[in-house]
């Protein structure tokens, strides 16, 4: 070991969670002392999550097939219990929304507005557009970040190249290992975007604007920190017996601070395969469940559906059963994972929950454009839950299994991981 390492050696074998506390510190003081220079510094923000969306498909494309086509005939991926898991925390968080504004119900004072925006007009739709992005050219789906595509692409050839001699399958698997150490040393910059991030964002916004809005946002934050510290532990602990709280934590720092602040799933892919291999979770299995879950968990979304929706219903005095609201956690759910790509995100949704309670197109999309306005917030916070809830899950399901195959020998699972720290 060198007894006198470089500055660069140090940054590079530090704390990144560290670095980037330090770098939101620092992000909020340049802002508020510094206003003019802020805007200058802007750009480290942007090249940061430019650089995590452009690796993060080739990532996701090489991953997946690598671990397809090296998968041990017999290996037990432990998929389906995952997606079981996104789907009933999805559809647990929209049903969470709905009781909490009902007991703490949202008005909101509307106006006449202008969005340049076209949500989708029923269900039919969002799945229609779901299938055409199924089977998107590869190369279209890898530049657009169309991570359905993606994976549908990646999948296959990993299938078709499963009984590929072994030296494709090693050239395969050393292209996986190069661009993983590329994300690796794109995410160690982690700090410097971060602190972009936020002084654009303290200089462009502060939180002026955000407090005509307090009611709303406390009621989406609400809804958000229960599903992240009472309904997802609850989750895991019926899947895994044991105490969730150090795994939920890890995730919520790892990995969803650093999604708050990019703002984006795809973006916080390759911090999320980091992760899963911090905790020795088997390749085969979080490969495929850390995109997939970026594309079909979308708890935060559901949550902003849902609130959004009701809150538009409170403001026009609509009155609604119990069925309804069952079928509004539905309706909340099956678009979040649906349309996740559709520009806007969740917020362009909102109308076509808002059709169930007969509330106006442009009343609806009058409560879009709050969405925007607060989205400073509100889409950092979905974005963190969404994306740290994928590792949480992911590592619950592994937990669970008895297949040895779900971890590697020689390293320590994350059961006895969270044994430890419990």
């Amino acid at each position: 070991m060198n007894p006198n390492p470089t500055l660069m050696q140090r940054f590079l074998n530090g704390s990144l969670v560290l670095q980037i506390v330090i770098g939101i510190i620092a992000g909020i003081f340049v802002a508020s002392v510094f206003p003019s220079t802020a805007q200058s510094l802007s750009f480290l923000g942007a090249l940061f999550v430019g650089a995590l969306k452009a690796v993060a498909p080739i990532l996701v494309f090489i991953l997946v097939a690598s671990s397809i086509a090296n998968q041990r005939k017999g290996a037990n991926t432990n998929l389906k219990p995952i997606i079981h898991l996104y789907l009933i925390g999805t559809f647990l968080a929209a049903s969470t929304a709905v009781i909490i504004s009902y007991f703490f119900p949202t008005t909101l004072v509307l106006s006449a507005t202008d969005i340049q925006a076209t949500p989708p007009e029923g269900i039919v739709e969002v799945l229609n557009t779901l299938l055409f992005k199924i089977i998107d050219n590869p190369i279209n789906a890898l530049v657009t970040g169309n991570f359905i595509g993606i994976l549908t692409w990646a999948a296959g050839l990993g299938f078709a190249l499963h009984h590929a001699n072994q030296t494709t399958k090693i050239v395969l698997n050393d292209i996986s290992n190069g661009v993983t150490k590329i994300v690796h040393l794109v995410i160690r910059f982690a700090p410097f975007g971060i602190f972009g991030l936020v002084t654009s964002t303290f200089a462009d916004t502060g939180f002026e604007a955000l407090m005509g809005y307090s009611h709303l946002l406390v009621v989406l934050l609400g809804c958000m920190f229960f599903i992240a510290l009472v309904v997802n532990p609850a989750i895991v602990y019926v899947k895994t017996q044991t105490n969730p709280y150090p795994l939920v934590f890890k995730c919520l720092r790892e990995s969803g601070v650093t999604a708050f602040f990019t703002r984006s799933s795809a973006a916080n892919i390759p911090v999320n395969m980091t992760l899963c291999e911090e905790l020795d979770l088997h390749k085969d299995t979080y490969s495929v469940s850390i995109p997939l879950g970026a594309t079909i968990n979308m708890a935060g979304a559901s949550i902003t559906i849902t609130v959004l929706t009701l809150a538009a219903v409170h403001t026009l005095g609509i009155q609604f059963d119990i069925a309804t609201a069952i079928l509004l956690s539905v309706v909340a759910a099956v678009s979040a994972c649906g349309a996740s790509g559709v520009a806007g995100g969740s917020l362009l949704l909102i109308p076509l929950a808002c059709s169930l309670f007969g509330v106006p197109n442009e009343v609806a999309m009058q409560v879009v454009a709050i969405g925007f306005i607060i989205g400073v917030v509100q889409d950092s916070a979905e974005t963190a839950l969404n994306s740290s809830t994928d590792v949480i899950f992911t590592a619950a399901a592994c937990m669970a299994s008895d297949n040895p195959e779900i971890v590697e020998d020689d390293v320590t699972p994350v059961g006895e991981y969270m044994t430890d720290k419990a």
